[in-house]
């Protein structure tokens, strides 16, 4: 696993990081509006200190409109480290949907 793999994979270890990526998908958002979407379970503190490990991680992007700063979530870079750690783990995968029959007649 390279470095940008590993990194990818810390940053979606973390509960209150997949949250904030749930929250970001298709929309733009600052800190405080992730604050008040995240129902004041993480105070902004350390809703910033997530968005910055994710940003590093290149699964955030960012546009700064003022003195705020909005993130949305990378959608890109989501499907390419995806992609990675399945070419990684998994080589021989087959992307193919698995009918359940199948999956019953390997596990027999």
């Amino acid at each position: 696993m390279n470095d940008e793999s590993l990194q990818f994979a810390k940053a979606l270890a973390d509960g209150t990081r997949q949250e904030i990526l749930r929250q970001l998908c298709c929309r733009w958002l600052t800190v405080n509006a992730l604050v008040l979407a995240l129902e004041g379970q993480v105070r902004q503190p350390t809703v910033s200190h997530h968005l910055g490990l994710l940003e590093g991680a290149g699964l955030v992007r960012v546009r700064q409109r003022g003195r705020h700063r909005h993130y949305t979530l990378n959608q890109a870079r989501l499907t390419t480290c995806c992609g990675e750690l399945l070419r990684v783990y998994a080589p021989d995968y087959d992307l193919a949907p698995v009918r359940a029959n199948d999956e019953e007649r390997e596990l027999t």
